[in-house]
């Protein structure tokens, strides 16, 4: 079996990437996907990244890592949700040409409402000067210039991202089509 597809997601800390993928992965195995991967970028830094900081050389190699397995994952079949900030075009670009079925989904919320949902209170330590080189703060997020889909987190819920992103799946013929209507 040869059909996997990547669908990466995009955008700030606490943007709701890692809350959407989450939520498009349950829905896919409850469809009849069991060949279903999350891939998220603070547990890969945990797990098999921690040689990396969070330079602008580190940022890439860690999204150059993560294509690779969701390249080679998609090649047995299997369907990546990677959730990872990948703040920098260029990475984006790279993960474009590396893995063929990537579809870059741009996870939209702005700095100002990533700063009070603050999940990990990462922005009160990187406003604070406790952390270097953070999106956002001390290092910018280039926005997708032409994202395959948007999602818009500041106006819809979790849920009806989800739903948009399943909607996108079936639109693009990459699950089946029949789903139902969803909330």
């Amino acid at each position: 079996m040869r059909n996997g597809w990547t669908l990466w997601f995009t955008g700030l800390s606490g943007a709701g990437k890692t809350t959407v993928a989450r939520l498009v992965e349950n829905e896919l195995v409850k469809l009849g996907r069991p060949r279903v991967q999350l891939l998220d970028g603070d547990l890969m830094r945990e797990e098999t990244h921690r040689d990396l900081g969070f330079t602008r050389d580190d940022r890439i190699i860690h999204i150059k890592r993560a294509a690779w397995v969701a390249a080679l994952l998609n090649g047995h079949g299997v369907a990546v949700l990677a959730s990872f900030i990948t703040p920098y075009r260029e990475m984006r670009e790279y993960c474009r040409r590396r893995i063929p079925g990537y579809h870059e989904v741009y996870v939209k919320c702005s700095l100002e409402t990533c700063i009070e949902r603050d999940v990990k209170g990462l922005y009160r330590k990187a406003l604070a000067g406790e952390i270097d080189h953070f999106t956002g703060i001390s290092d910018p997020y280039e926005e997708p210039p032409d994202p395959d889909l948007v999602l818009d987190t500041e106006t819809e819920t979790p849920e009806q991202s989800a739903g948009k992103v399943l909607d996108f799946l079936e639109s693009r013929g990459l699950i089946g089509a029949g789903r139902g209507s969803r909330g």
